[in-house]
């Protein structure tokens, strides 16, 4: 039997795959979940999610407009307000590895579900793209993958990293906080947040 060379299906994708799966099945099916269950099964599904990004093959895109968005902001927001609630009093950390802090004196407050969410819609994106089947979408699904990994989330998942392990070995127990998510996020600056910058680029990019 003749063995398939195409990069799309070699065994480091295969594995990146189904190691996404599990993350956004989590991600999309929080609300099931108690908080410091969900922390800890992140703590053991991040690391592996690191390790597989990091072994993508580097490839050349075929085409120059880019690929599909099916990540909504709604879609965004649904993930983020469910991830807050449930990490609660351990969502808010502050953040010394931020690009943001070079325009500040000091770390900044990031949190564990913004940066599950920024994750969360680069990989459910390429998910979709892979799954089409289609050879040349296959292949820049994974160049785009890996591109996003390196510069944006794949330092937000070792950021989150840190926070979580830190609560974890804590021996604190979650609290609830108050319950104006909606509020908060109308009042919110979102100009730097995650889907918002990648759609800025998308338009630059176009121009």
């Amino acid at each position: 039997m003749e063995e398939n060379t195409d990069p799309a299906y070699s065994h480091n994708v295969i594995e990146f795959v189904a190691v996404a799966n599990e993350f956004c099945k989590y991600a999309e099916h929080a609300s099931r979940l108690k908080g410091d269950e969900l922390l800890r099964i992140l703590q053991r599904i991040l690391p592996l999610l690191y390790i597989k990004a990091s072994l993508l093959p580097q490839l050349n895109p075929y085409f120059e407009d880019g690929n599909e968005k099916f990540v909504t902001e709604s879609d965004w927001m649904i993930v983020h307000d469910t991830l807050r609630k449930k990490f609660g009093t351990a969502d808010d950390y502050l953040e010394v590895f931020d690009d943001k802090t070079n325009d500040t004196d000091g770390p900044v407050l990031s949190t564990i579900s913004e940066n599950m969410s920024d994750i969360y819609q680069d990989i459910k994106d390429f998910l979709l793209l892979y799954q089409t089947g289609t050879a040349e979408v296959m292949n820049d699904a994974i160049w785009e993958c890996r591109l996003n990994f390196e510069s944006f989330w794949g330092q937000k998942l070792v950021n989150a990293m840190r926070a979580i392990h830190k609560f974890i070995y804590s021996g604190e127990e979650i609290g609830k906080i108050d319950d104006d998510i909606k509020d908060e996020g109308e009042n919110r600056d979102t100009s730097d947040w995650f889907i918002t910058r990648r759609q800025k680029d998308l338009k630059s990019n176009g121009e």
